[in-house]
């Protein structure tokens, strides 16, 4: 008897300690700082009861969490087409790049192929028609290399500016050089050695009197420009596909906005 009566009381005990007005004193206040354990943390479950928001917290990320994993593992075909020719196109441009450093294989061959690169710089180029400008001395002459000087600043501007937009780094780690520094030229994409060697070649094919071997080589100078650029690991062969891409419309530009011989006679006068 005395057994039966003690549990009883040690049930209603319990009883009245959980009733919700003694519930609060067994929990923290919610701005008190967590007291610090000295000894060693107690083994068994914890009592404190846990805080009214965690629930809702937890349904909320358990209903989050299997949405953004679809969202991992089922990304779009775009997404998926997209990545896949940007590897193609990563790994093709290391393959090529066999001039790309001083222990590349055949990087005995790098100085011939930069040199092949210089040809297609813009800087050459600018300088070579300005001083053929002033030695000219026929109005035809004075038209097409007025134009064609119009057609190199439009190069310039248009790769920077693409350039800058775009940042895109070059297959290998490879500082620009000066010359490129001065036209602005230290991205990747695009290939502004490649859009201005599209550009002249086309310009050259259209306006010059040229026989069919000069045709012929004046259009693989330009592919072995933009092929040199990706050999020295400056550019990635998309980069060299979009600036021969851009340099054609570039010259359909020029060829839309033509300067009459009385428009260049004017502007080089004054």
């Amino acid at each position: 008897m005395p057994a039966s009566q003690s549990r009883a009381r040690a049930r209603d005990r319990s009883n009245v300690l959980n009733r919700a007005e003694f519930l609060s004193l067994n929990q923290t206040p919610k701005g008190a700082p967590e007291p610090r354990s000295s000894g060693r943390k107690a083994s068994g479950p914890s009592t404190q009861p846990p805080a009214p928001g965690d629930g809702a917290r937890e349904r909320r990320q358990s209903q989050q969490l299997p949405e953004e994993d679809c969202m991992q593992l089922n990304p779009s075909f775009k997404g998926i087409a997209f990545n896949s020719l940007l590897a193609i196109d990563i790994c093709m441009s290391k393959r090529l790049g066999v001039c790309a450093g001083r222990a590349a294989s055949w990087a005995s061959a790098r100085s011939m192929v930069k040199l092949i690169g210089i040809t297609g710089h813009g800087i050459p180029w600018i300088g070579g028609t300005i001083l053929c400008l002033v030695k000219s001395s026929t109005l035809a002459g004075q038209e097409v290399l007025m134009n064609l000087l119009l057609a190199l600043l439009l190069d310039i501007m248009t790769v920077a500016g693409v350039q800058k937009l775009i940042k895109r780094r070059g297959p290998f780690e490879s500082s620009p050089s000066l010359l490129d520094y001065l036209t602005m030229d230290v991205y990747a994409f695009p290939a502004g050695h490649a859009s201005r060697a599209a550009m002249v070649s086309k310009f050259f094919l259209s306006h010059l009197v040229l026989a069919v071997p000069l045709r012929v080589l004046l259009v693989l100078w330009a592919l072995c420009v933009g092929l040199s650029r990706v050999m020295i690991g400056r550019h990635h062969i998309t980069d060299v596909l979009f600036g021969f891409a851009i340099g054609y419309f570039q010259f359909r530009l020029v060829e839309l906005v033509w300067m009459s011989s009385n428009t260049c006679q004017m502007l080089i006068s004054a």
